[in-house]
């Protein structure tokens, strides 16, 4: 019997050793390769987004702002991973940069998600057949959504200046919630407004989307039947001119179903273990095991996934931002090589 015992003991070091090698491997090399995707890919997306024709668009504003708060989400968030796979990393020990850094990365992620939910919101007006709604579908009203959104984001992860602390033992990071309640209100907010809320926003309006998008093709179809019937002729600048338009708003529509279906599978899992953590066992921290702690890690480094993904969603599924993004190159280089051709002639 206590041979049995200590052969179970003995696997279960090995099987934490093995974990905690993982783990540090993974902490060391994961967190820089998405750091570089992600930040070259944000700063991509707001090269792009910035041209007059997609920033003057409600829901390319909204792309381009989620863009700027993912950037900042990953400065904030994956370097001190980063330093802590090389060297040590400074919020573990240092109450205000722990502080700074969890109030920064849970709300510029929470302004990214929801502004994305925002812009779902915007293509459901602007895909009615109702003209009121689609009346609302305005760069002014995506200006004012943004606003709220920031300030509601900021006001929400305030509670982190409190809630907490550097150099504490037994919890996934020495930089985390100090107490059971702060631990509430952090990972369940988190949970439900960062994650899951916006993604079922999405998800929904995605749906009525589609509705209306087939209401409006049976709506067309009955106005080209009638037009026939009456040998009447549409112009064909305004035929163009609204061809144009559609076109640029499918894009945005199958750019914005592209990334959330791939935010949901990036994020439900860090919600996910939250909700258990907190809910579920309260004692999970105090018994934290080491492959506990390599799936603390994992599904954290899969939520920076999708703050870095963006850009290359859009690029992989829309024409148009391919377009846009190569004219931009174009436009830049000739900038670029011109004084430089000036300079050697």
């Amino acid at each position: 019997m206590k041979m049995n015992t200590d052969t179970i003991l003995s696997f279960n070091k090995t099987q934490d050793n093995w974990f905690d090698r993982v783990s540090k491997e993974m902490n060391r090399y994961l967190p820089l390769i998405i750091f570089i995707f992600g930040v070259i890919g944000n700063i991509l997306n707001i090269f792009v987004l910035s041209q007059r024709n997609l920033r003057s668009n409600a829901c390319g504003w909204l792309f381009l702002m989620a863009s700027i708060a993912n950037l900042i989400s990953i400065l904030f968030g994956l370097i001190t991973r980063i330093l802590l796979g090389w060297t040590t990393d400074p919020t573990e020990t240092i109450s205000w940069i722990c502080k700074l850094r969890t109030f920064t990365v849970f709300s510029s992620r929470t302004i990214g998600f929801w502004l994305l939910a925002f812009a779902t919101i915007d293509r459901w007006l602007l895909s009615s057949t109702e003209a009121n709604r689609r009346k609302r579908s305005t760069l002014k009203n995506a200006y004012y959504g943004t606003i709220i959104i920031v300030i509601i984001s900021i006001c929400l992860y305030a509670q982190m200046v409190v809630c907490y602390e550097a150099n504490l033992i037994g919890t996934p990071l020495k930089c985390y919630s100090k107490n059971l309640a702060c631990r509430y209100s952090t990972d369940l907010v988190y949970a439900l407004v960062t994650i899951l809320s916006p993604l079922s926003v999405m998800f929904l309006f995605g749906l009525l989307t589609i509705l209306n998008i087939q209401q409006s093709h049976q709506r067309t179809r009955r106005v080209i039947h009638d037009r026939l019937i009456h040998n009447l002729t549409l112009s064909s600048t305004d035929t163009t001119l609204r061809q144009q338009q559609k076109k640029t708003d499918r894009y945005l529509l199958f750019m914005l179903f592209s990334q959330t279906i791939l935010l949901a599978l990036f994020t439900i899992p860090q919600a996910i273990y939250r909700i258990y953590s907190t809910v579920i066992d309260q004692n999970v921290l105090l018994t934290r095991s080491s492959l506990e702690s390599f799936i603390y890690n994992f599904v954290l480094l899969l939520s920076f996934i999708a703050n870095g993904m963006p850009f290359y969603i859009y690029t992989l599924s829309s024409p148009l931002f391919r377009r846009i993004f190569l004219d931009r190159l174009k436009e830049y280089s000739l900038k670029v090589c011109h004084p430089i051709k000036k300079i050697f002639k």
